[in-house]
């Protein structure tokens, strides 16, 4: 399921700072970006929203899957990991255009049932500069099943950060990025159908923490990976960690739920 010449998405928006300073206040940080001024890692998440009628989202909250990631007849969605490569600045309050096409859709034979993976890749441009390149990998799965055992998180850090997750946080983050995905507020939903244990906290919000430990280390940053490796819940307190350009989210039981590379 791989088209040689995909099509190309295009939508436009203006990086407005309000957005950015409430994302800020959402993270325990002053609210201080003003027009002009760079954005922060991974926060173009905020912005280039798509909209859509009830009549066209599907059962978890995201929209009906066709257009640009195709139907892979899997109903569950989980956000596996990204990478993204930082070429210049965004600018807060200046118009900026992103183009997205689907990269990549494939069916295989998991352990757990059938899986479907589906790469997006994001290109924004600013005044004419692509500014930054992004892939997004999407697995889709089965409800029947149990889940992966996750792998044991390291332990020999230089750095190390705790951080909790409540269900206000969770709401500000969907409600920011407009992510509608049930299983990070409806917690019926979260358990009954899709058999979490509460909440899950998003893997981007996640990556957002880890960008930003990156950041306050090396300065601004020039590239970016990170894989989702097993879920974190909203009652869980995590440890954020870092050793030299390797960084990785620690949950309470000592699993690792996330690594990346900066």
């Amino acid at each position: 399921m791989q088209d040689a010449q995909p099509t190309v998405y295009r939508q436009s928006d203006v990086l407005d700072p309000a957005r950015a300073q409430a994302m800020q206040v959402a993270l325990g940080r002053a609210p201080e970006l003003q027009a002009g001024d760079p954005l922060p890692p991974f926060f173009h998440q905020l912005y280039f929203w798509a909209p859509q009628p009830p009549a066209t989202l599907g059962r978890d909250g995201h929209p009906k899957v066709g257009g640009l990631i195709p139907d892979m007849g899997l109903p569950r969605r989980m956000w596996a990991g990204g990478r993204l490569r930082f070429d210049a600045p965004l600018l807060a309050g200046v118009p900026a255009e992103r183009r997205s096409v689907c990269e990549a859709a494939v069916r295989k034979k998991g352990r757990t049932g059938p899986l479907a993976f589906v790469t997006l890749r994001h290109e924004i441009w600013q005044d004419g500069a692509l500014c930054l390149r992004e892939w997004q990998d999407l697995v889709y799965r089965t409800d029947a099943g149990p889940a992966p055992i996750p792998p044991i998180a390291d332990t020999d850090e230089d750095e190390a950060r705790d951080v909790s997750f409540d269900t206000t946080m969770l709401f500000r983050y969907s409600a920011l990025t407009f992510n509608g995905h049930r299983i990070h507020y409806d917690q019926p939903y979260a358990r009954e159908i899709e058999g979490y244990s509460g909440l899950v906290v998003h893997g981007p919000l996640l990556a957002q923490h880890l960008m930003l430990m990156a950041e306050g280390a090396f300065g601004p940053l020039m590239q970016f990976s990170f894989r989702a490796t097993a879920p974190l819940m909203d009652f869980e307190t995590a440890t954020l960690c870092r050793r030299d350009r390797t960084l990785w989210v620690r949950g309470p039981d000592g699993r690792q739920c996330m690594v990346a590379e900066a």
